[in-house]
Parts: structure tokens; sequence; C-alpha cells
């Protein structure tokens, strides 16, 4: 009956857990700790000889966006979302992030800069970034003797 020696101190460390998850979830609604996450959301994925991305910018103006190849695999997306004033009203909640933002992603591979293509609708920029030559896997004749 080893296993009932430690039942007490799991219930104490899920005890522990749960009151740690409740601090930061009432600090979430704007208290000290309301800190956004990473934004933009960005999804990766590898899809064949590409890299593909989807970074999710509601209200989002093209004009203030940029992004950049770097480094022959890093991806560089900046730009600002200005955030909406109020003439009359008063805030009650703001989840959304605004400011200026950088991010920059590390690629699973080198890619060639002069082969990416983005597109930017509905407040989702796509982009899609083909390896580069020196990175596509290479068969090597063997020869015999």
């Amino acid at each position: 009956m080893r296993g009932t020696r430690w039942e007490p101190l799991w219930g104490q460390l899920h005890q522990f857990q749960n009151d740690f998850n409740q601090l930061f979830n009432r600090f979430g609604d704007g208290g000290m700790f309301n800190m956004p996450s990473a934004f933009p959301a960005v999804n990766v994925w590898e899809e064949g000889d590409q890299v593909r991305l989807e970074v999710e910018l509601p209200g989002m103006d093209l004009k203030d966006l940029e992004i950049y190849v770097t480094g022959g695999n890093q991806l560089t997306i900046k730009g600002e979302r200005k955030q909406p004033t109020l003439d009359k009203g008063v805030w009650h909640r703001q989840e959304r992030g605004y400011g200026s933002f950088a991010r920059v992603l590390t690629l699973p591979f080198p890619v060639d800069p002069d082969k990416v293509e983005a597109k930017f609708e509905n407040g989702v920029l796509r982009v899609s970034l083909a390896k580069h030559e020196s990175a596509k896997p290479r068969k090597i004749p063997i020869k015999v003797n």
C-alpha cells in the first residue's frame, strides 16, 4: 500500500495548482498580471518544399505592416495596430492587443527570399516561403570501385 502514503501530498499539490490558477485568472481580468499573449497569433506549418504561415491581424491596416526574411531562416513581422478611440464611451474590457509589435520567427529550414508570397485578406496574413535549394535533400550517387 505504498500509493496511499503519497495521496495526501498529491491532493495538496493539486489544491495548490488550483489556487495558483485561480489567482492568475482573477488578475487576468485587468489586474497587474494582465499581460497580452504573444501578438499577433501565428500558425506555422511545413507543406512539401514550403513553409506556410497564417498571422491573425484583425483591424490592421496594410500600410502599418511589414515582413522581412533575414538570415536565411528568419521571418520578421512588424507592424502597429492602432487602438480605437471612444468619443463618449467607457471601456469595460479590452482583450485585443494594440500598439507596435515585432515577431521574429525562426523557420525550420533556410528559405529563398526571392520566392516568398504574402497575401492579406479578411484580417489574416498568409505567407508562403519556398525552401532554399541548399536545404532540399540531394540524392548522392554512389561510386563502385
